[in-house]
């Protein structure tokens, strides 16, 4: 059998998600952009969203609408009052997010075919890892970018 997919507009899905999410089932979508790289690539990888629970914890990955009607993937790094959120492959942080904009959690994604869930050690680590050494990272990133113009 053959496997059919559509692309949608997320704005288009949301009524459906939140009628999935608001029954306690989960809901598969693939999301776009490069924010979130290296874990996951746009058009080979797909997240699980389960609803969100009363209050989310740091390294948390919510989906999540901005006031400006944009919904984003992005990790939690910071939880207090509010939420500061941010992509793996960024650098800038968005604070600020109230927990009345969360629409999900991912709780599993699928890297090509293969499943994993957040709780496994490997993601554990893998989160961590890579918000830690954000800085050396960014200062990689810079050097890389002031070398190309360089040499050209």
């Amino acid at each position: 059998m053959q496997k059919i997919e559509y692309q949608v507009r997320l704005d288009e899905l949301m009524p459906l998600f939140n009628e999935q999410l608001a029954a306690g089932k989960t809901v598969k979508f693939s999301p776009r952009g490069v924010s979130m790289l290296p874990m996951l690539r746009q058009g080979k990888d797909s997240v699980v969203l389960s609803p969100v629970p009363d209050k989310l914890q740091k390294f948390d990955l919510p989906l999540y609408q901005r006031d400006d009607g944009k919904y984003v993937l992005h990790r939690v790094v910071k939880a207090e009052d509010t939420y500061t959120c941010m992509g793996d492959n960024q650098f800038v942080p968005e604070p600020g997010l109230r927990h009345a904009q969360m629409i999900a959690v991912v709780s599993a994604f699928y890297r090509g075919e293969r499943k994993h869930d957040v709780t496994e050690p490997g993601y554990w680590l893998y989160c961590r890892v890579w918000y830690y050494s954000r800085a050396l990272r960014h200062f990689w990133r810079r050097g890389k970018n002031w070398m190309r113009r360089c040499l050209e």
